[in-house]
């Protein structure tokens, strides 16, 4: 949350109001650019549904995303991507 609060400053100095929106629309469109997939979020199949070859490429895509987002944790993209 405290990333969340630095962002909302930071726009909000720059003139700009909420757009924390275009953060899960980049992290959507990054997952299917990353995977060939929706993410759940979206419509796209859920974590369960994947096969383990698929469950590691989502894995992989929601690390990616997480750290391109600025967070450590693969669960934080859940927020983003849903499950």
């Amino acid at each position: 949350m405290h990333q969340l609060r630095v962002y909302e400053g930071n726009t909000l100095r720059a003139g700009l109001s909420r757009m924390h929106g275009l953060r899960h629309a980049y992290a959507q469109n990054r997952y299917e650019e990353l995977t060939g997939c929706k993410s759940p979020a979206v419509g796209g199949p859920e974590t369960k549904a994947l096969t383990p070859e698929q469950r590691e490429v989502d894995r992989q895509a929601r690390l990616t995303i997480s750290k391109e987002l600025g967070h450590e944790r693969v669960a934080v993209a859940a927020a983003y991507l849903g499950r």
